[in-house]
């Protein structure tokens, strides 16, 4: 069968391997994301799946937005079948009806459960126990198209969006190239989605990364690593930014103020964090957040302990207060 493959992350990535590794079908065309400036020097740099496409020998279409001249070069391609990943477009009826066999998407969440565009990062802010990816068939409605079958996994402590959106990315990929084919035979019948059970994932935004230290220490605790590797959690140190890059729940005195940073017992964090101690807490609305790696405005990253040796001064700030 012949594949117009949509996609531009690495998200995107898995999936386009499996196409390309199937033995049943073609990638006819990949449509992804113009090159977009980069870094400090300002360079156009392509997309993960621009770069994946070349190297494979297959034609690249780059369209900023997709209007029905757009929709005719793709439709040139005479795919069967469309497979989006990521793709940062929309597609309007016009191109989805251009497909015999529809559009599918790999979207990363156990629909109908956090529709939207940051869903790893809504199911651990959300304290969710599994995560994983939907194949479902692309409608005008966002998410909201009917499913063809899903692949689910758990969300590990130590998972942040990084991790678990790469693990999705392979398991859904996987989960897509075995339903294909059977799809295209009309051996799949693609479910509607129950709507009573909806929940959204909107767009991060930066200020989706402060922390509140008068919440919960297990929720702070979700936010630190559903904001990784952006917009990352953030509170305030003095009148700076101050990153917090890992952290782990703890016991704290009940009578520390939220956000007030207090030197740690020394005691093991965790069977899962091998060697890593209290050294640094910070006091929430209940419990603290025994602080693993920070980062000053201006400086690096660096492990609490190798912090605390150039500041010392830490310990007994008060956290967002500025």
């Amino acid at each position: 069968m012949r594949v117009v493959f949509f996609g531009s992350p690495d998200y995107a990535l898995p999936t386009l391997r499996g196409l390309l590794d199937a033995p049943d079908v073609e990638v006819a065309a990949v449509v992804t994301q113009p090159d977009r400036p980069r870094g400090r020097s300002g360079r156009a740099v392509a997309t993960p799946v621009r770069r994946l496409a070349e190297e494979a020998g297959v034609p690249v279409l780059t369209p900023e937005r997709i209007r029905r001249e757009q929709t005719a070069d793709i439709a040139a391609f005479e795919g069967d079948v469309g497979v989006l990943a990521a793709s940062a477009h929309i597609l309007p009826t016009h191109l989805l009806e251009a497909f015999p066999h529809a559009v599918l998407n790999v979207h990363a969440s156990l629909l109908p459960r956090h529709r939207g565009a940051s869903p790893v990062a809504a199911a651990i802010l959300a304290g969710d126990t599994e995560a994983g990816a939907t194949i479902m068939q692309i409608v005008r409605e966002l998410d909201a198209g009917p499913v063809l079958g899903t692949v689910a996994t758990l969300i590990d402590p130590l998972d942040t969006t990084a991790t678990l959106t790469e693990r999705i990315a392979e398991l859904g990929a996987r989960r897509l190239v075995e339903l294909l084919g059977p799809w295209v035979a009309g051996e799949v019948e693609a479910m509607p989605q129950d709507e009573s059970l909806v929940t959204y994932a909107p767009t991060l935004a930066k200020a989706d990364g402060a922390l509140d230290w008068s919440r919960p220490a297990a929720e702070l605790w979700r936010r630190v690593r559903a904001m990784q590797p952006w917009p990352q959690a953030t509170t305030t140190y003095g009148d700076a930014p101050f990153t917090i890059h890992a952290a782990w729940p703890v016991d704290a005195p009940a009578n520390a103020a939220p956000g007030e940073v207090y030197a740690g017992d020394g005691s093991p964090l965790s069977e899962l964090l091998p060697g890593r101690v209290a050294r640094a807490v910070v006091a929430c609305g209940e419990g603290g957040l025994a602080l693993l790696r920070v980062q000053r405005a201006g400086r690096r990253a660096l492990e609490i302990e190798d912090y605390l040796n150039g500041d010392r001064a830490l310990i007994g700030a008060r956290l967002g207060e500025a």
